[in-house]
This record gives structure tokens, C-alpha cells and sequence, in this order.
């Protein structure tokens, strides 16, 4: 008789990085509400320049793009390749290695960025050794999924497989493309390339950051988890193949528009326009391939929060997508230069798409992980909703913000002058839809808060073997309950049992 061939898959990786996803979420994301009122309330940086709004914003954005969505990346590539490939992962040490380093990193980051150490690169403004140490220890990375897949147990390499393995060659090049740098002292150093060059490199480096590391993995995640959530299998695999292959080609062409309008030769501008319009295509390919998948399975999603999540987060994903090519228009871009709707667009895809998409995969995956059922289905539609009203009242006032901001930076006077030369003019009259933002800030961070609630309060493996006690017991009968549970469980156990568990 043949032997059965037993392994486990390392499950303690994909709990460690979800953790660290909702540590990183809940500090990133006040981050981000402390700079909001301070574009209100000024007074609020104390007169520190460490907590001011230029030192703390390159510390929100790393902290939401890197810590946040960095973890929730590596959570469920973790968890998805072991059961893709059905190995378990190359390397424990390895596992081990690549989640503390990139701990240790963003500590680093949020030590040296309120200190003013930056390179001053947008994505990039992290120095020398901290860029060494993430090349390290991405390459750790790159080792153990490479090694898990030349040990894989499974032939066929399915397409999230395809998405995890484009983002780390693609993050590896565009990494080391822009922190091409000379150290001159341990934490201070100069870009090699300068002027217009230097800004074409970081524009390749940062528009593809969104494309290669907030676009490309949560791609992958999507074709893993959204069908396991529905219980349907992807609406077509060949679409799936066509989306990663033109999407790939496709999106690395686009960074130069965002250099519209300055001194870059316009047939490049041109290029990055034309790509960018391009997207469109590969972008909704990928969008209506996730909504699809839902066909016979929309019944569910009016009580489901899980199934919630991840629809709001491809719909997110198709917006965003759509309007990207559409800023890259000149015509439109004319009106959306330098305003806030840039930053309500970018919000929309980290928000809507890379926030969402963790959230409805983390409540699909914590209670496997755990071995138990989530605490409260209502609390996470509590969590949807608040959630959604938060990324409402967050974009809509900066998409008014823009356009106030363009139309009074071109109003002119008969005479030829600028009607609203003073900028303080034009800040005043945002300020209310600033404070809106706020608002919507403290809905996007008590959701956050909200989650962590849900998850800690369901988390121990052995709640999971509860059996229904009144909800009201007296301690006498409680202490009866442990002694009739100790002879099969231990008396430990059973006082778990009898005094700690939920009916």
C-alpha cells in the first residue's frame, strides 16, 4: 500500500502578517486624520517641527502603502501559495526573516521621516540604509516564493501566481532604479540623475509603485479569495490571462503623465498619455472578471459582508482605473493639476480598492486561521457601512476642493490680471471641504478600530469548541460546570469553558 504523503502548511506567517496589518492600519490611519486637522487647525503641529505636516504626511503615505498594504499583501500571498502550490513555504527561516525586516523597516521609517531624514523622492523618501535593508530583505522574500514554487505540489501555476511573481521582479527592478543614490554621510545622500531626468525616474518608480505593489499582488489576491468567498469559480480564466498580460505591458509605459505641463519633451508626455489611456482596457477586463465571478451568488451579498467588501473594493478598483487615464488627458488635466482631486483619486484606489479588498479578506480568512466563526456578522456590516460613508465624505469634497482650486487659479480680472492672486484666497475657501474630509476621516479610522474589535474579541483556537451555556450563570453552577469538565479536558480548559465563552 502506498504511503500517504503528509505536510502542513505554515499557517504561524500569514497570522503574524495579519496582525501587523492591523497594528500598521489603526497608526497610519490616525497619521492621516492628525494631518487632516492640521490643514485645518495648524496649531495642532505645536510648534514641533517632528509633528508638523511635511514630516508627518511621507509618514502617513509609507505607513498606509508600505505597513498596512505591504502586510496585507504578504498575509494573503502567504496563505494563497502554500494552497495554490500545496508545498509549504521554501523556508521557515526565511518566513521568519522577511516578516520581522520588514517590521524592523517601517519602525525605521517612522523613527527617521518625522526627523526630517528623507531623500525627498515621493514613495522613495526613505534614506540609503533603509533602502538597502528593504532590498535585502525583499530578496529574502523573492527566495522563499521562487523556492516554494520550484517544490510546489500542484503542476499548474494558477494566474494569482503569475500576479505575485510580475509584482516582485517589477518591484525589485523599479526599487533599485530610483534609489540609484550616493551616500555622503550615514544618513544623507544624492539622486545620480538630476532635473528632468530625475524626475522621469521617480514618476516611472512612483506611478509604478501604485501599478506593481498597490495593483498588481491585490489582483492576485482578488482571483484567489473573491472566488473562494462567492464559492463560484472565476468567471473566465482566459480573461484572467489576457488582464495579467496586457496589464503588465501596459501599465509601465504610464508614469510620464504625471509630468504634464512641465519640462519634460512632450513626446514623452504624449507616451505616458497614450499608455495611460490604454489601461482602460486590461483594468475593466480585470474589474468585470471579479464582478462576473459573482453571477448566481448576488443573493448573498445583500446579507454578506465579506462578499460586501470585496465588491465595493473591485467597483473601487474599475473607478479609480477609469479615472487615472482620464487625469491623464491634457484637457483634463489642465483642471486637476496640483488640486486636491489628485489626492481624492488616489484615496478612492487605497481606500476603496486596497482597503477593502483587505478587509473582506480578512474576515474571510481570520476565522480559517482560528479555526472558529466570526464574533458578529452584524458589527462587520456595521464596519461596511461606516466604512463607505467614510470614503464618501472623504473624495466628494476634494473632487469640490479641485475644481474650486482650478477654476480660481485661472480667473482673471478685465484687465489681464489674476483675480485671486493671493493663494491664502483659494485656501480659504477649501476650508470647509477640508473639514468634511475630517469628517470622513474619523468614520474611515473608528472602522479600522472597529475591525480590530471584531477580530480580538473571536481570536483563541479553543473557543471554537464551545458548547451553548446560559447567559446568565450563577458562579455556584459555573464552578459545577468546571468540575464536570475536568475529567475529559483538564481543569483548565474546563474553566475556559464554563466562565469565558459566548453562547
Amino acid at each position: 500500500m502506498a504511503q500517504v504523503e503528509k505536510f502542513h502548511y505554515d499557517n504561524a506567517i500569514v497570522r503574524n502578517f495579519a496582525y501587523a496589518t492591523m497594528i500598521w492600519g489603526l497608526v497610519g490611519m490616525l497619521v492621516g486624520l492628525i494631518i487632516a486637522l492640521q490643514l485645518i487647525f495648524p496649531q495642532l503641529n505645536l510648534g514641533i517641527a517632528e509633528v508638523s505636516y511635511g514630516r508627518l504626511r511621507p509618514l502617513h503615505t509609507n505607513a498606509v502603502i508600505f505597513a498596512f498594504v505591504g502586510n496585507g499583501i504578504f498575509t494573503g500571498v502567504y496563505y494563497s501559495l502554500q494552497r495554490l502550490l500545496k508545498a509549504r513555504m521554501f523556508s521557515k527561516v526565511l518566513s521568519n526573516f522577511h516578516f520581522w525586516g520588514w517590521q524592523a523597516i517601517i519602525v525605521a521609517a517612522a523613527l527617521t521621516l518625522p526627523l526630517g531624514l528623507t531623500s525627498l523622492h515621493e514613495y522613495a523618501e526613505l534614506e540609503w540604509p533603509i533602502d538597502l535593508a528593504i532590498a535585502l530583505v525583499w530578496i529574502g522574500f523573492g527566495i522563499n516564493m521562487f523556492g516554494t514554487i520550484l517544490k510546489r505540489r500542484e503542476n499548474h501555476l494558477y494566474v494569482a501566481i503569475w500576479f505575485y511573481i510580475a509584482t516582485w521582479v517589477t518591484v525589485t527592478v523599479l526599487h533599485v532604479g530610483n534609489n540609484l543614490e550616493l551616500p555622503v554621510s550615514a544618513f544623507k545622500s544624492y539622486p545620480v540623475f538630476a532635473g528632468v531626468q530625475d524626475a522621469l525616474i521617480q514618476w516611472w518608480y512612483g506611478h509604478n509603485a501604485v501599478a506593481f505593489f498597490l495593483t498588481t499582488p491585490y489582483l492576485g489576491l482578488m482571483y484567489y479569495f473573491l472566488p473562494k468567498a462567492a464559492n463560484r469559480p472565476v468567471y473566465s480564466y482566459k480573461l484572467s490571462i489576457i488582464h495579467f498580460w496586457a496589464l503588465i505591458f501596459i501599465y509601465i509605459w504610464a508614469g510620464p503623465h504625471h509630468l504634464l505641463y512641465t519640462s519634460l519633451p512632450d513626446w514623452a508626455q504624449s507616451l505616458g498619455t497614450v499608455f495611460s489611456v490604454m489601461l482602460i482596457a486590461p483594468s475593466w477586463g480585470g474589474m468585470l472578471n471579479g464582478l462576473l465571478t459573482l453571477r448566481g451568488a448576488w443573493d448573498r451579498v445583500r446579507q454578506d459582508p465579506i462578499l460586501k467588501f470585496m465588491v465595493v473594493a473591485v467597483t473601487a478598483y474599475g473607478m479609480s482605473t477609469f479615472e487615472g487615464p482620464m487625469l491623464s488627458l491634457k484637457s483634463v488635466n489642465a483642471i486637476s493639476h496640483f488640486t486636491d482631486w489628485t489626492i481624492g483619486h488616489v484615496h478612492i484606489g487605497a481606500l476603496g480598492w486596497n482597503g477593502f479588498l483587505t478587509f473582506g479578506m480578512l474576515y474571510w480568512l481570520i476565522p480559517r486561521l482560528f479555526s472558529t466563526k466570526l464574533y458578529s456578522e452584524k458589527l462587520a456590516n456595521t464596519h461596511f457601512w461606516i466604512g463607505t460613508l467614510g470614503i464618501m465624505f472623504y473624495a466628494i469634497p476634494l473632487y469640490w476642493a479641485g475644481w474650486t482650486q482650478s477654476l480660481m487659479w485661472k480667473e482673471f480680472t478685465p484687465d489681464g490680471f489674476l483675480k485671486y492672486g493671493n493663494f491664502l484666497e483659494t485656501v480659504t475657501q477649501i476650508l470647509p471641504m477640508y473639514a468634511m474630509r475630517v469628517v470622513g476621516g474619523t468614520y474611515i479610522w473608528p472602522e479600522i478600530s472597529l475591525w480590530y474589535t471584531i477580530w480580538s474579541r473571536r481570536s483563541a483556537p479553543a473557543r471554537s469548541l464551545a458548547t451553548k451555556q446560559p447567559k446568565r450563570l450563577h458562579w455556584l453552577a459555573r464552578m459545577a460546570c468546571t468540575k464536570a469538565n475536568t475529567g475529559t479536558a483538564g481543569w483548565k480548559e474546563g474553566l475556559f469553558k464554563c466562565f469565558y465563552l459566548r453562547p
